[in-house]
This record gives C-alpha cells, sequence and structure tokens, in this order.
C-alpha cells in the first residue's frame, strides 16, 4: 500500500479517526419515503469507472461512502447497511441532524476502511453507494457483480466528492433528482442566511486542519472540510493551495510547516482526548493566528457536521459554526 493510499484510509478511519425536503428540516416526516413514480427508472449515472444502470427503484441501499448516508436519508431512502466516520459508529452511522430519520431501522454499520464484499453480497442489496469511498476499481467489478454500484466522477479524488455532485449523482440513482435540486438549494440557502448575518467572515482567510496521531493535515478545498469554509466566505490561505497537487484532499504538515495554516481564522478537528494537546501545542501556538486568539478547537458534532458537509448537515453548521466563526475572527481582528 502507498503512503497516498494509506493516508486516505486514515481519512476514513481515524476520522472513520483522520478520513431537506420540501421545507426545514424539523418540518419534514423522516419516515416520508420517495416521492417519484417508477416510471423515472430505469437511470443510467456516469463514473470515473464508466456507468452504472440502476433498472428499477433500490429498495435495499448499502451506503459505503462515509457521507453517503445523508443524501439517502435526506431523498427518503433508509440504506440497510452505513460507512461512517468512526466517531458516529454508535449511532447508526449518522449525526444528530440525521438521525431521526431512520426511524426504527437499525442498519448495519462498517467501522473499516476496507469493504467486506462477503458482508455486503449477504445484505443481498438492490445498489450500492459509494460516492463518498476510497475503494479501488477492483473492488468496484466484485460489488458491480452483487448490484448496481455508484461511484465517485471523473475528475475527483477519493473522498473529495462535493455536496452537490454526491447529491445530484445519489438522487439519479434512486429517481429523485427534482428533490435532490430542492435539497441543494435549501442546503446553499442556509450557509447564504449564515453568510448574512455573519458579512465580517466573507473574504477572510482561513484553514480547516485534522489533527490525528500526532500530525497536522490541512483540507484542501476538495474535502468537504474545507469546502464548509468556503460556503462560509472564508478561502484557503495561498501556502495550503501551493500545496494542490490535484489527487488528494489534505496536505501533511511536519512541525516545520505549521507556519502555512496562518490567516485569519484556524478550525482544528480532532478526537476528545486531543483537545487539550492541540490548545497547549507549543508550536502551533507560534503560528499568528493562533497567537492571535484566532484558533477554534472542535471535537463534537461541529467536527462531525464539517466532515460530513451534507445537504443535512448544512443547516446545522449554519446554526453552530457560524458564530464560532465569527468568535474566533472577532479575536484576530
Amino acid at each position: 500500500m502507498s503512503r497516498r493510499t494509506t493516508l486516505a484510509a486514515l481519512a476514513a478511519v481515524t476520522a472513520l479517526a483522520l478520513t431537506a425536503c420540501g421545507g426545514s428540516p424539523e418540518e419534514t416526516d423522516p419516515a416520508a419515503g420517495p416521492t417519484a413514480g417508477d416510471d423515472a427508472f430505469p437511470v443510467t449515472v456516469e463514473h470515473i469507472w464508466g456507468e452504472t444502470t440502476v433498472p428499477d427503484r433500490p429498495e435495499r441501499v448499502v451506503a459505503l461512502g462515509v457521507t453517503d448516508t445523508d443524501p439517502l436519508l435526506a431523498l427518503g431512502v433508509v440504506p440497510v447497511a452505513v460507512t461512517p466516520f468512526v466517531f458516529y459508529a454508535d449511532s447508526k452511522g449518522v449525526g444528530p441532524w440525521a438521525e431521526d430519520r431512520f426511524g426504527d431501522v437499525e442498519p448495519e454499520v462498517f467501522t473499516s476502511a476496507e469493504v467486506d464484499v462477503e458482508a455486503v453480497a449477504a445484505l443481498a442489496p438492490d445498489l450500492i453507494v459509494g460516492v463518498s469511498a476510497g475503494f479501488d476499481e477492483a473492488v468496484y467489478a466484485q460489488l458491480s457483480e452483487i448490484a448496481p454500484t455508484l461511484v465517485r466522477p471523473e475528475g475527483t479524488v477519493a473522498y473529495g466528492v462535493d455536496r452537490d455532485t454526491a447529491t445530484r449523482m445519489i438522487a439519479q440513482a434512486v429517481g429523485e433528482e427534482a428533490r435532490g435540486e430542492e435539497l441543494i438549494a435549501e442546503a446553499d440557502q442556509a450557509f447564504a442566511d449564515a453568510l448574512a448575518e455573519h458579512p465580517e467572515l466573507e473574504g477572510a482567510t482561513g484553514t480547516a486542519a485534522l489533527y490525528s496521531g500526532g500530525t497536522y493535515y490541512a483540507f484542501l478545498p476538495a474535502d468537504a472540510r474545507g469546502r464548509v469554509l468556503g460556503d462560509l466566505g472564508i478561502t484557503a490561505p495561498e501556502a495550503v493551495l501551493a500545496e494542490d497537487t490535484g489527487d488528494s484532499f489534505y496536505v501533511e504538515l511536519s512541525a516545520e510547516r505549521l507556519d502555512l495554516l496562518d490567516g485569519d481564522v484556524l478550525v482544528v478537528l480532532t478526537d476528545p482526548d486531543s483537545v487539550a494537546t492541540v490548545e497547549s501545542d507549543a508550536l502551533l501556538a507560534q503560528v499568528p493566528v493562533v497567537a492571535g486568539g484566532g484558533l477554534l478547537v472542535d471535537a463534537g458534532d461541529v467536527r462531525g457536521a464539517m466532515s460530513y458537509n451534507t445537504v443535512l448537515s448544512a443547516p446545522y453548521l449554519a446554526q453552530n459554526l457560524t458564530p464560532l466563526l465569527a468568535s474566533a475572527l472577532a479575536a484576530t481582528a
């Protein structure tokens, strides 16, 4: 396994712990099912390894992408199995913004970045969704023998499919394209409303980073966490963007390169046991944004919602992350 592949798995495992429906989420009936007619099928979705045809409305869906469960639930499709970021492994694989949408269903929860093909086959799925996953073409071929399998689109990296694209692909596969567009619009509006309340965020620079295993990883705009800041008007520092090779979603930073994290605000996501370590990191404290009070450390549901950055977690972020960013930015003003 290459170093790049190993770190991609880390994104899913170590953060697996590193890797709305017609009205507001509160107004939506979590038990509501799909709305489109069966005449929407068959549908064919293009992706990085060709195309996948879904012949009929899927009823047993397995979500292998770490953020694929949210759009499925938002579209009224309750998966029989999910693959979450590890910090939600005990909550049906989703955060508080989506958990009630499972109703009484208790999905199988896969917690490994490695796909257990036999376990997937045992669930007898009629659709496998791996848009936000990192498995390779060989595994895709095996999964396709079991059921139609959806993977990321051409031109994207593993774990690097944006919220809108992922929602559109999944909506197409389950015959809910119109609903998918509504969900995208609602998520965009939630961020737009939050930014209107805090216009000082527009044009600021900042980085979302992960602290795991003694190392910092700066997320690029290709990653869900990096895109959240962009949704709120905050751009990544040029020093971080200059490290973007186009084939990953993060930049690993040695202790000597923590200066790349400088900007107007810095968001560090980590696990609960590491919060104190980050806050007392003497080397990190030398970065001007940290020395000036612009550091935001989170190990809870804000971390989770940023990691997912879906049409369901977006409103949660707009409400809960925006004021934290505004406070951190004010400290460095």
